[in-house]
């Protein structure tokens, strides 16, 4: 008879269990979260950091209650029933604690799949403080072959407020829908490969109300915002997050990115980062852009 494998011990499945098909389902996604690089082609960004301090117990934070339920309930038992994977608690810039589920292991990167939507409109504002992007731009003035598709007479800043007029619905469930299809461009879902990231955003269509009108959380603007970064900047967003973001704010772990068969970065969900430094973006954020004493967004 053969024993579990500390893989299965520490998880509670096998390695080869996890697949395409399945990384975002439970249980796999105790693994597949923090290992987004062997599921889908990734890109890394590195930190200038030093190294991390150790991990430090949250104690008796977790017997505090909370009001997030019929009733209240301890925080433990709020990070177990919500299946919460991380948790970094810092208060005034200092780092309070940290707590980990039993399959999370310190200094892993994490998915945070649409926090990612943020990290690249931080991107944008630091290009437009620089006076390398201008949101008030046309589309095609950095993306030509725009021409035709629901983003050929928006602007950029509609890309931004997600006001864009664009014929798409996030319907999570439908595998018949443009949303399946979007998947497989990012080479998320089984069956990618046979039409880019871009190719993909460049075929929708806009709906009958102008552009600005109406907002509509559409993740297909946020890829678009990063490849508009791309074309304005010249530079891959990899290297504009290492640059203008990752190193600067004294990262200490790298970074990584989903990116699809042409290389073109998810920048609406696919971004992996330490619990630990996405606080630091956090407490950044908190301080109105500053960090490290000096000015970063």
């Amino acid at each position: 008879m053969t024993g579990r494998t500390a893989f299965e011990t520490q998880y509670g499945f096998a390695r080869n269990a996890v697949l395409l098909s399945n990384w975002r389902e439970s249980p796999f996604n105790r693994w597949s979260f923090q290992n987004v690089g062997e599921l889908v082609p990734s890109t890394p960004f590195a930190a200038s950091g030093g190294a991390e301090a150790p991990a430090q117990a949250l104690g008796g934070l977790l017997d505090e209650k909370v009001a997030l339920a019929a009733e209240p309930e301890t925080v433990a038992a709020f990070l177990k029933r919500s299946d919460t994977d991380a948790l970094t608690v810092l208060k005034g810039g200092r780092l309070v604690g940290d707590w980990f589920a039993p399959h999370m292991e310190f200094g892993a990167r994490h998915i945070i799949f649409s926090i990612s939507k943020s990290f690249t409109a931080i991107l944008a504002g630091i290009l437009e403080g620089e006076r390398v992007f201008d949101p008030d731009a046309p589309v095609v003035s950095y993306i030509p072959e725009a021409e035709g598709s629901a983003y050929g007479d928006a602007s950029c800043r509609h890309v931004l407020d997600m006001s864009v007029s664009l014929d798409f619905e996030e319907a999570y469930l439908d595998p018949e829908s443009a949303f399946a299809r979007y998947r497989r461009a990012t080479l998320w879902n089984p069956g990618g490969g046979s039409e880019s990231l871009k190719a993909f955003i460049l075929s929708l269509q806009r709906l009958g109300e102008p552009h600005g009108q109406t907002y509509r959380y559409r993740s297909p603007n946020s890829d678009l915002l990063g490849m508009l970064l791309e074309r304005a900047s010249g530079q891959r967003i990899g290297d504009l997050l290492r640059a203008k973001l990752w190193q600067p704010l004294g990262a200490a772990s790298e970074g990584s990115i989903a990116v699809d068969m042409e290389g073109t970065a998810r920048t609406a969900g696919g971004i992996s980062v330490t619990p630990r430094d996405l606080a630091r973006v956090g407490e950044m954020m908190r301080q109105g852009g500053m960090a490290n004493g000096r000015r970063i967004v």
